[in-house]
């Protein structure tokens, strides 16, 4: 597997193995790209779209980007909260971006600090780094399972 540098991630947009919709070059990195949030939601409440919202104490919560990505058969990305809220106690786990994926991300996240944390819509949250696989997948995402394919918003588990 290789990275992709700031370079070879416009060269994949330009040759549409890469989708990132809407692109900002502000949010293009290095190595990756900036992931702003677009919805903000607790368990079992509705997202919020605009504005703030207060993450009490000890509380899970999952944000939703608005940048909608797709990774053509042979690209797959890793996730990586900010540092920025490391910071301030925010801690999150976060999955591969499978090849052939295509939808917004779900970012499933914990309030670790004593104190609230305040999240706003239209924020930087997490860094997408996307790599080349030594091969194109034989099944991509969509094909094997796809759960989460196309999904937009805030989407919870769908295990049962």
């Amino acid at each position: 597997m290789s990275v992709l540098s700031d370079k070879n991630i416009l060269s994949a947009l330009d040759n549409e193995l890469l989708k990132i919709e809407p692109f900002s070059p502000d949010n293009l990195t290095p190595n990756g790209y900036d992931l702003t949030i677009s919805e903000i939601a607790l368990p079992n409440t509705p997202a919020i779209t605009t504005g703030s919202i207060s993450i009490p104490s000890n509380t899970r919560f999952a944000v939703s980007t608005l940048e909608r990505i797709a990774c053509a058969p042979n690209i797959t990305a890793q996730l990586w909260l900010r540092t920025s809220w490391a910071r301030k106690g925010i801690m999150a786990t976060f999955g591969k971006v499978d090849a052939g994926f295509d939808g917004t991300l779900t970012l499933a996240s914990f309030n670790t600090d004593t104190e609230d944390v305040t999240i706003s819509i239209g924020e930087t949250y997490a860094q997408i780094v996307f790599e080349t696989l030594s091969e194109k997948a034989e099944m991509d995402y969509g094909e094997r399972s796809g759960n989460y394919q196309n999904q937009s918003g805030v989407t919870w588990s769908k295990d049962k």
